[in-house]
């Protein structure tokens, strides 16, 4: 479904790994795309997300797109910002909120998860969810991995999870 690009707006910023984008609507950040080569190649992206090139607002985002770059360098960075989590379900939000909680430089596995949920089994479940995150290092979905400690997956690329959770350890 295309959203309504009126409502939306986005920023493209370059950072230690790359290009970044954000967008957000009224109600908060619906979109997080990580880094990527070209800037192109993230307004592209946007682009399909619905956004419009005059929707480009940098300010809108106040200092979100600072505190990125600084996480992408390492710097131990909080990010309390609010959610436009619309047209995702109530299961997909509460794995969400519940490995929000979990402290930078840790991971906790995927039954982890499950079970803080009260759905021991459902740690399948969690990993389509985390799968769906729209809003990557914001929930830190790259904290989650394995029973055995096998990374899983992640919407960047597994590089790119390993690299993220290097850069929180080794704070």
């Amino acid at each position: 479904m295309v959203k309504k690009a009126e409502a939306l707006s986005f920023a493209v910023f370059k950072t230690c790994l790359g290009w970044t984008g954000v967008i957000g609507s009224p109600n908060g950040l619906k979109k997080i795309i990580l880094p990527l080569k070209s800037k192109e190649a993230v307004l592209e992206l946007i682009a399909s997300y619905g956004c419009r090139a005059e929707n480009q607002d940098l300010a809108c985002f106040g200092e979100l797109c600072n505190r990125i770059e600084r996480y992408f360098s390492g710097e131990p960075t909080d990010f309390v910002d609010k959610l436009d989590l619309t047209g995702t379900t109530r299961f997909q939000q509460n794995v969400w909120r519940a490995i929000r909680n979990i402290p930078r430089g840790e991971t906790r596995s995927y039954g982890w998860v499950a079970c803080q949920l009260g759905l021991p089994k459902a740690a399948r479940a969690v990993g389509q969810a985390l799968g769906k995150n729209p809003v990557p290092i914001i929930i830190p979905c790259h904290r989650v991995i394995g029973s055995d400690g096998n990374l899983g997956g992640f919407g960047g690329g597994v590089k790119m999870k390993r690299f993220l959770l290097d850069i929180e350890q080794s704070v």
